[in-house]
């Protein structure tokens, strides 16, 4: 359902493609997520393929494309939807291996740390670091819509998966620990696959 200007909303797009881990390939759908409203709208993550992004978008300006960490299926569409809105590309510069193996002849625009602000549609959301998963993974939390957008760190079931390249199961349970379950416990978590879930459903499987 469209909002008025000014009142921000969630908007979801799922987007099916491969990801490539050790040399085989794997069919996933991932979530993409815009918080916005008529007129301007944040982009949360960028696989696969940029038109049913661009399809979500809908005409709307698109303040930035936020990445939550730089695995292939969560940036691969990053570069071509960049080229079809102007929007600036962020991510974590601890994940900038990653982003090099599948774009290397292209740049990020701004870096992502602990603490960086965005606006949107009167709406602020803050990024978190939660690295884990991978190195530079990100969750943004938007405290007006009670949501925390957790990439791949934290899912309904518990953490992201770590038997991957640069993953530590140590490292994405103190991030889930001492960041993720600090937020109220009614706040949605809206994954990078999957279906949402609550702080409060998360803490039993991780404490």
């Amino acid at each position: 359902m469209r909002g008025g200007r000014g009142t921000a909303r969630i908007d979801k797009a799922v987007v099916s493609g491969v990801f490539s881990l050790d040399g085989q390939d794997f069919d996933v759908d991932n979530n993409v997520w815009l918080v916005g409203d008529d007129d301007e709208v944040l982009v949360i993550d960028a696989p696969h393929d940029a038109a049913p992004i661009l399809d979500a978008i809908g005409g709307r300006r698109v303040t930035a494309i936020v990445l939550t960490h730089g695995h292939n299926d969560h940036i691969t569409a990053a570069v071509a939807l960049r080229e079809a809105t102007g929007a600036p590309i962020w991510i974590n510069p601890a994940d900038l291996m990653l982003w090099r193996s599948v774009h290397p002849e292209a740049l990020p625009d701004a870096p992502v740390g602990h603490g960086t602000r965005f606006s949107v549609a009167g709406t602020c959301l803050f990024s978190m670091h939660t690295p884990g998963h991978s190195p530079g993974s990100t969750s943004l939390y938007a405290r007006d819509l009670a949501t925390v957008f957790t990439g791949d760190t934290l899912f309904c079931g518990g953490p992201g998966a770590t038997g991957r390249s640069y993953s530590d199961r140590p490292t994405i349970l103190n991030s889930i620990r001492s960041c993720l379950l600090t937020l109220p416990e009614d706040t949605v978590v809206k994954t990078g696959h999957g279906d949402d879930t609550t702080i409060a459903a998360e803490v039993c499987r991780v404490r």
